[in-house]
């Protein structure tokens, strides 16, 4: 008797474990602070965060009473042989940096990668190729 419901009480955990598994796959996260001092002093800070299989995408950003802040955007996906991720930062003055990159497997032993980064004055350095797999 002991036996049985031990057993269904194991099969039980077990199909929830699976179930909670399967849900934190695709997953959406976010917070909010604010932190307010004195003379007007403070700011707020703001971060989401979005997860499924093959890609996340995760927001940030700050603002101060006093007008200054940045939104910073982050995203990647990845699947069949490839990845393709980078960040954008906008500050309050509407300058932008970031950085991209994309990765592909190209089915030969080969690799391919650009990755390009942006500077807040505008210009941009990108590198990019191909590798070889080292045969051991």
């Amino acid at each position: 008797m002991y036996k049985q419901l031990f057993l269904i009480a194991a099969a039980t955990a077990a199909v929830a474990s699976a179930t909670v598994a399967t849900s934190a796959e695709a997953r959406q996260r976010g917070r909010v602070v604010s932190v307010q001092g004195s003379g007007g002093r403070g700011y707020v800070k703001q971060r989401s965060v979005s997860r499924q299989p093959g890609s996340t995408s995760i927001n940030r950003s700050l603002q101060t009473n006093n007008g200054r802040g940045y939104n910073s955007n982050r995203s990647a996906n990845w699947g069949d042989g490839s990845y393709n991720g980078g960040r954008t930062t906008t500050l309050n003055d509407g300058t932008s940096f970031g950085r991209s990159t994309t990765a592909t497997n190209n089915g030969d032993g080969t690799a391919s990668y650009a990755s390009t980064r942006t500077r807040r004055d505008g210009t941009s350095t990108s590198v990019s190729g191909t590798v070889n797999r080292d045969p051991y």
